[in-house]
């Protein structure tokens, strides 16, 4: 059942506003649940990154051989992206706030094995693979259950939906950028596998905030978590799996949004793991240049979500949607396959980085505000898995493409296929639904018309 009365823009809802729409007090301590919130995913995204950047330089350096650093890239993704799409029904019916903690701890454990092995000089490339396929299955549930938090974190610190999904983008670019300029550092002064030391680290630290600040506020009285209780065997977890599929079929948003970014996610993976530690091997440039260029574009890219979190409200959706991907997409490319200067390079970098920013916020909010609060993390989970669901292949087809075409001609060949994705907005009718915010649950269920918009 829908409550009564109009969707309110977040710019036009005061305090009193929200205690009324929502029923609700405003929760003691809300923003600090945020900040905790923020900061475990901010960890977790350092640890993320410095693994993404340490794993495959190491297989790189190490044998030299681009499809290998492809396979190694592959076995972390794959899973990642499979159990991510799997792990909803039981994320809902868990809890996320109750799954992430643990989810973060053994991911912790996972990362702390390729340097220990290391040390003792076990770390075979047969036990590499393994352990990098292990993580990347721990990481997909782990990062939908911090996604999937978003919500809830949102509803108890009583913030506008896109003002929580733009600092959130800006923390977690902040700590991208941190992570890949000081990553590549890390990497030359310590090695790849005493890099992911930090990863390690990372993880535990996340899985510390969750538990011990965000998970007893979100379970305090009068804040429901999105929870079902134990999962209820295997019948009702395949029902549960196919109503969160049948929901994002029902919403071409959504559906194109995935797709779209399925495409531009594989083609900016080739270029990450593969075409630009390449190019720099061919310029005689280390890890750190490495770590410089995709710095560069993560660090400027603050600025674009720190506009979406200040003026997400008042921005024109889709044609600010439509403008970041194509100022992130054709032009990088474009600069690498010319072979032009390094501080050309990381200009047109920066600015690629501004028009990326905008992009989570609007995508993240678009999201949540269709999604039912009993289905976010089966939708959210599905949502993310289509979008990397050719992530895994993405180094491969930059190998490939390498092999077959030379550097040059693949960054133009890759660029060229962005462009094409990226024009997607300005033709298909249905990414027209961006500008819209619905003011009833899709779902005909209770909706809870506050800030943060939150089908029920």
């Amino acid at each position: 059942m829908t409550r009564p009365g109009p969707l309110v823009t977040p710019s036009e809802v005061t305090e009193m506003d929200l205690q009324q729409s929502t029923g609700l007090p405003r929760t003691p301590g809300g923003r600090h649940v945020f900040a905790a919130w923020a900061a475990a995913d901010i960890v977790s995204v350092v640890g993320s990154r410095i693994a993404s950047l340490a794993i495959p330089w190491f297989v790189l350096t190490t044998t030299g051989s681009a499809e290998q650093t492809g396979a190694v890239v592959m076995a972390q993704l794959a899973p990642m992206v499979v159990t991510k799409a799997l792990a909803g029904p039981v994320l809902d019916r868990v809890g996320p706030a109750r799954a992430a903690p643990w989810l973060d701890t053994a991911s912790s454990l996972t990362a702390f094995c390729i340097p220990a092995l290391h040390a003792t000089q076990h770390l075979s490339a047969a036990t590499l693979l393994f352990l990098a396929a292990t993580l990347g299955t721990l990481r997909g549930p782990a990062d939908a259950a911090k996604y999937a938090l978003v919500p809830d974190v949102a509803h108890v610190a009583q913030q506008p939906m896109e003002r929580v999904t733009g600092i959130a983008g800006t923390t977690e670019r902040l700590a991208s950028s941190a992570a890949v300029a000081g990553g590549g550092w890390l990497i030359a002064a310590m090695g790849g596998p005493g890099a992911i030391v930090v990863t390690a680290v990372g993880f535990a630290g996340s899985a510390a905030l969750l538990a011990l600040v965000v998970r007893p506020s979100i379970a305090a009285p009068g804040i429901a978590e999105t929870s079902k209780g134990p999962a209820a065997g295997l019948r009702s977890y395949v029902r549960d799996l196919a109503d969160g599929g049948s929901f994002v079929r029902r919403e071409p948003v959504l559906r194109a949004i995935a797709m779209m970014t399925a495409v531009t996610n594989m083609i900016d993976q080739a270029w990450i793991a593969v075409l630009v530690p390449v190019w720099a091997v061919h310029h005689q440039y280390g890890s750190d240049t490495v770590g410089t260029i995709l710095g560069t574009m993560t660090g400027a890219a603050i600025i674009g979500s720190l506009a979406a979190a200040g003026l997400g409200p008042r921005m024109p959706r889709l044609a600010t949607y439509s403008a970041g991907y194509l100022i992130a997409g054709l032009p990088r490319y474009l600069v690498f396959a010319l072979d032009l200067d390094l501080p050309v390079i990381l200009t047109v970098l920066a600015i690629a980085g501004i028009g990326s920013g905008v992009l989570n916020p609007i995508i993240s909010a678009v999201q949540f505000e269709r999604t039912p609060t009993s289905a976010v993390s089966r939708v959210s989970s599905l949502m993310t898995a289509t979008a990397w669901m050719l992530m895994p292949f993405g180094g491969f087809l930059g190998a490939k493409l390498l092999g077959c075409l030379g550097l040059s001609a693949a960054l133009t060949t890759l660029g060229t296929v962005y462009l094409a994705a990226t024009l997607a907005p300005l033709i298909r009718p249905s990414f027209r639904a961006i500008s819209h915010r619905p003011c009833e649950a899709s779902d005909g269920g209770e909706r809870t018309d506050n800030v943060a918009p939150r089908p029920a």
